[in-house]
């Protein structure tokens, strides 16, 4: 399985998010910029984001995009399946009626393993723990781009 760019960038941009929660709304060029998305790829992305109810959108002159919950309460699963939909690795582990060999198929087990691992993974790590790793990489500094 291969995480396409939506789910890639979003993530990115739901750590930004996190990095900034509690500070009022961002502006979408201050997210563009420290993502490095283009806006109109940007506006996609938080489109569906606020559609699935990670994030809002405050308007006016100190608008932007918020996250409307804690970062703790938000896992990359959240994010990654707004953006992806679900995490399977194939089509008849989450749809049992696209094989009528889905009763007698061994390789279908294995599929399913890899796709609860995948699962595990993404739901054991909240925005607020990626965000902490990302402010040690950043030398506990927010990353400001021009």
């Amino acid at each position: 399985m291969k995480v396409s760019t939506k789910g890639r960038y979003g993530l990115r941009v739901m750590i930004e998010l996190a990095l900034r929660y509690g500070s009022g709304p961002v502006m979408m060029d201050t997210i563009s910029n420290c993502v490095g998305v283009s806006r109109k790829y940007l506006y996609n992305l938080l489109t569906t984001l606020k559609t699935s109810g990670l994030v809002r959108a405050v308007r006016g002159a100190s608008g932007g995009f918020e996250l409307t919950t804690d970062p703790n309460r938000i896992t990359a699963s959240d994010v990654v399946q707004s953006l992806e939909g679900h995490l399977t690795i194939v089509d008849c582990v989450h749809d049992g009626v696209t094989c009528p060999r889905i009763d007698h198929c061994a390789s279908r087990e294995v599929w399913q393993k890899m796709g609860e691992a995948l699962e595990e993974v993404l739901s054991d790590v909240t925005l607020a723990h990626l965000a902490q790793r990302q402010e040690q990489k950043n030398g506990g500094q927010l990353m400001y781009y021009i």
